[in-house]
Order: structure tokens, then C-alpha cells, then sequence
């Protein structure tokens, strides 16, 4: 790989069996992305976005070709060589949120971070700059429930941010939340990808998020139909 190139997949093929039948999830998928892109999969459902970021994000292995990740080749990785992979340069935000209802939002936040073998004290700073990133520093002892759909997807952003790690994988971030919330949510992502310098990749088929992306790729039946660089709103 090119040295500001972190991702990359060569001939990458996701295929699953379906009684006697083949699913070809995803065809031969060639991709590059490089530091600090803001880069969208877009696509009708079923079109093989999540598919694709699942493997990206070492959660799921190719049929075949290769994935590249921050110089890991995903599908030689043992279990334990992907765990790590993701718990110290991944950071994962999805549609439902995902948070611990019986946990507060500091101790959501903060749950990426016992994984590392942190001091409290680090944790701490860490989780309260992630906080303060998303403008919810005053809600740390809230819980879950105490929350809206916009601050529970802030929340969100803070746990995935709060390792700082190299790549963003957002899968349809804002699919339960109103124009208002998500219009906020993307203008925060893209000060932090601004900010960090983290790679931002998203799985979506909002024409919200799209407005915000500085490149579009395009997946239809699990081929790249096009790859564009846009101009963001």
C-alpha cells in the first residue's frame, strides 16, 4: 500500500450458502481509502455495504482476495490479532446506538478504554475530552433512558472517538433520527474528521449523510457501480 493508504481490498469476494444456492454478497471489490477521508459505501439494501464494512472493520473474513487493514491483512488474522485490531484502531458507531442502559454515559464512554490497560485517571480525561467533543460533558451521569435519539447517537460518536483510533466505520448512523438530529450529528463527524484526522466510512443509503461525504462509492448487488469525489454541502 501507498503510505497514506490504510484500506485496502483487492478482488474481494463475500459469498454465503443459502440452501443449495450461493449468495454473492459481495463481487470483486477493489478499493483504496487513505488517511482522513470522509468516504460513504451507498446503496439499496442488500447492496452489500454492510457486508463490506464488516470485513474492513475485521468482524467478518473475504471468500476471497484481500482486505488491508492499517497494514493487517484481515483474512490471515487469528481471532485474537482481529480483537486487538479493533480495540485499539476502530472505532465502530451503528443506527441502534448499542449503549448499556444500565450504565451511565460516562461509563458507556468509557468502556473502549478498559481494554487498554489504562490508568482511572487517563480514563477519565479521555472520556471527558470525548465528551466535551460531542457537547455532552454535562451528561455524563445520565443514563441512557434520560436521553434523546440525538444525544444517544452523541453519546455513540463519543465511545467510538474516545480511543482516538485511525478509522470511523458509522453503518447507517442516522437511520432513527429526524432531519434536525442527523444534520447535527454528520456536522459533528465532520469537525472530528477535521480535528483527528480519522477516516470516516460509512454504510448508508441517506441522502442526509451523502450531502456530507467528500467521496461516494456506489454498491449495487455487491459491485462497485461508482466511485466519485463530492463536493459536501
Amino acid at each position: 500500500m501507498k503510505n497514506d493508504v490504510i484500506i485496502e481490498t483487492r478482488g474481494l469476494f463475500k459469498r454465503y450458502p443459502l440452501g443449495e444456492h450461493t449468495i454473492v454478497a459481495l463481487n470483486d471489490i477493489s478499493l483504496h481509502f487513505s488517511k482522513s477521508e470522509f468516504a460513504g459505501l451507498v446503496g439499496p439494501s442488500g447492496s452489500g455495504k454492510t457486508t463490506l464494512l464488516n470485513i474492513i472493520g475485521s468482524l467478518d473474513s473475504p471468500s476471497e482476495g484481500s482486505a488491508t487493514v492499517l497494514g493487517n491483512q484481515i483474512e490471515s488474522l487469528s481471532s485474537r490479532k482481529a480483537a486487538e485490531l479493533r480495540n485499539h484502531h476502530i472505532g465502530f458507531i451503528f443506527q441502534t446506538f448499542n449503549l448499556l442502559p444500565v450504565y451511565s454515559v460516562f461509563e458507556n464512554v468509557e468502556f473502549p478504554l478498559l481494554l487498554l490497560g489504562l490508568s482511572a485517571d487517563e480514563r477519565k480525561k479521555m472520556v471527558f475530552e470525548a465528551l466535551e467533543w460531542v457537547n455532552l460533558a454535562d451528561r455524563a451521569k445520565s443514563k441512557p433512558a434520560q436521553l434523546s435519539g440525538g444525544q444517544s447517537q452523541r453519546v455513540a460518536i463519543a465511545r467510538a472517538i474516545v480511543k482516538r483510533p485511525a478509522i470511523i466505520l458509522a453503518d447507517e448512523p442516522t437511520a432513527n433520527l429526524d432531519a434536525e438530529n442527523s444534520h447535527h450529528i454528520l456536522k459533528t463527524m465532520v469537525t472530528l474528521n477535521k480535528e483527528l484526522g480519522t477516516t470516516f466510512l460509512f454504510s448508508t443509503h441517506d441522502a442526509k449523510v451523502v450531502q456530507y461525504l467528500r467521496r461516494k462509492i456506489s454498491l449495487i448487488d455487491g459491485h462497485v457501480a461508482s466511485d466519485e469525489l463530492c463536493q459536501p454541502a
